[in-house]
Formats: C-alpha cells, sequence, structure tokens
C-alpha cells in the first residue's frame, strides 16, 4: 500500500509544471506579425536548374538574406556567363527591417519546397515576395496578372461604392508616385487601399502599372468589398468596411492594423485560458499534496 501511496502522490503535480510551461511560452511569443509570412501564392517554372547553377542559386539566396535587414528592396546576380542567376525581393513599404528580414527567410527556407531546383521562381506572402531565374529566361510584360483575391460581393446595392472605390484608386496612383517608395497606404471614406511597386521601377511607369492593376481588380472583382490584384511589377489591394465599421473589421486587408488588433485578441485570450489553466493546476498541485498528508496520517 505504501508503494501505490507513492505512486498516486506523483501522479497529479504533472499539470503544474505542464501548464506553466504552456502559460509562459504564449506570453513570450505574440502572434501579432504573423501575417506577414502568410503564404499568397506561388509561380515556379517548369524548366529544371542545372547542376552547374545550383551553388549560384543557394549564393544568392544568401545574398538577398543578408540584405533584408537593412533594406525593402535589393536585386543582385550570382553566377557568370550562361549560369548567371538574378534575383530580387521586395518588402511590403511598411514593414520594419526585422519583419522584411524574417519575411524574405521564410520564402528562401521554403522555396526549394516550393517549387524544387527550376530556372526561374516567384513566392508571395503577405509582406514580401522574392523572385529569381536566369538569365535569358522568357520575361513577361510588367503588367502581367499573376494573381488575384476577390473578397464576398457587396451585400445589397451601394451605388456610391464605385465612386468611393474609383476616388481612393486616385489616391493610390499618386501615392506611389509621389511618395518616394513607390508605396501608398491610406483610407477614403470607409475604403483602405494599399499600393506597391517593384523597387527600381521608375515613378510614372509605377503609376501606369498601378492603374493597370485598378483596372484589373474592377474587371476581375467587380464590387467584391476587397480584393487583391498583384502583376509583374506591382499590386494594388483594398477593403471596405461599410456602415460605420471600425479598422477592426478590415480583416481582409493584407498587414493592416485590423488583422493586427485581431491577433492581439486573440493573444489574450489565449492567455488568459492558459492564466486559469495554471490556476487549476496550482489547485490540482495543492489537493495532491493535502491528500498525501492525509494518507500519512
Amino acid at each position: 500500500m505504501g508503494m501505490m501511496r507513492k505512486r498516486y502522490s506523483h501522479s497529479h503535480p504533472f499539470p503544474f509544471p505542464f501548464l506553466f510551461t504552456v502559460f509562459c511560452f504564449l506570453l513570450l511569443h505574440p502572434m501579432t506579425d504573423a501575417d506577414n509570412t502568410n503564404f499568397v501564392y506561388k509561380g515556379c517554372a517548369v524548366q529544371k536548374l542545372h547542376d552547374s547553377s545550383s551553388q549560384n542559386l543557394k549564393t544568392l539566396l544568401v545574398s538577398l538574406v543578408a540584405q533584408a535587414e537593412q533594406k525593402a528592396f535589393f536585386t543582385t546576380t550570382s553566377g557568370e556567363g550562361q549560369n548567371v542567376i538574378m534575383g530580387l525581393y521586395q518588402c511590403r513599404g511598411d514593414l520594419s527591417n526585422t519583419a522584411c528580414y524574417d519575411c524574405v527567410s521564410k520564402i528562401s527556407d521554403m522555396l526549394e519546397n516550393l517549387c524544387g531546383k527550376v530556372v526561374a521562381a516567384r513566392v508571395q506572402l503577405i509582406g514580401c515576395y522574392l523572385r529569381y531565374e536566369v538569365v535569358g529566361f522568357k520575361q513577361v510584360p510588367e503588367t502581367q496578372l499573376l494573381y488575384k483575391v476577390c473578397g464576398s460581393k457587396m451585400e445589397g446595392y451601394d451605388d456610391g461604392f464605385e465612386e468611393r472605390r474609383d476616388s481612393a484608386f486616385g489616391m493610390v496612383e499618386s501615392g506611389v508616385k509621389n511618395g518616394g517608395k513607390l508605396f501608398y497606404t491610406g483610407s477614403y471614406q470607409s475604403l483602405y487601399v494599399l499600393g506597391q511597386c517593384e523597387g527600381d521601377l521608375a515613378k510614372d511607369d509605377c503609376g501606369d502599372c498601378v492603374k493597370s492593376a485598378e483596372d484589373q481588380a474592377k474587371a476581375e472583382c467587380g464590387d467584391s468589398v476587397s480584393a487583391q490584384v498583384y502583376l509583374h511589377k506591382c499590386f494594388i489591394s483594398y477593403s471596405f468596411y461599410p456602415k460605420g465599421g471600425s479598422k477592426s473589421n478590415m480583416s481582409s486587408f493584407p498587414g493592416s492594423l485590423g488583422n493586427q488588433d485581431t491577433l492581439r485578441t486573440i493573444a489574450l485570450a489565449v492567455g488568459a485560458f492558459a492564466a486559469l489553466g495554471f490556476l487549476i493546476a496550482c489547485l490540482l498541485f495543492l489537493k495532491s499534496v493535502l491528500k498525501k498528508k492525509d494518507d500519512k496520517y
């Protein structure tokens, strides 16, 4: 019977250290920037990369990742002759250097699993994209549509939506050309917009690219309350929150304050549940200690 009591007395304290560890982990690992590295789309060439160029690709990726802590945009080459590979990355204009580095690093880590070793590839995350190609690989036009995401349709008829959207689009066109970073984000009458061009594009070309993206958003997504449109050299995004909504309604807007607020709320909720679990674990631990004392007497 003594052995039975000894085994029993050690069975209940287990939740205490376990839940305490979980509680600390949740507190020390906030989720507010998780959406920046969410996957959006990939584009992979069919042709395989020659073995002689594999090392050049590795060197290229290392160079790109190394620059991501310092610059939002960077382009470089690796190799010589027919084995030269050109590559670049672009981080969203409102990302910090640390967030940019994390985003680009994640693409570098996942690239081979997504595409294998091919002569050209492009991977887009919410906060950044990275692309590379063997020199001489066939180029697509700057305004080529690569990917789109259309949100839900407008509930009921809103005769002012198209005018608001067109006005907001005009702000994006002007903002990317005049802002200095080929990036713009803002709002107009409950409609949030974001636009960005590849970092080596001329200002006027950037404006033209954004205008093309806007036209394609209208054609492809119509009266959707949100949309993301990615062209070869630029992208735009918009999100409409009608009827006096707040920024927290902007769940479909990439990188928005709405997403960050939502993630903070989730983190707080999870933390509260962890705290409750910690309290329960303490009570169980206390109960097991008292039980052990009662068994002795």
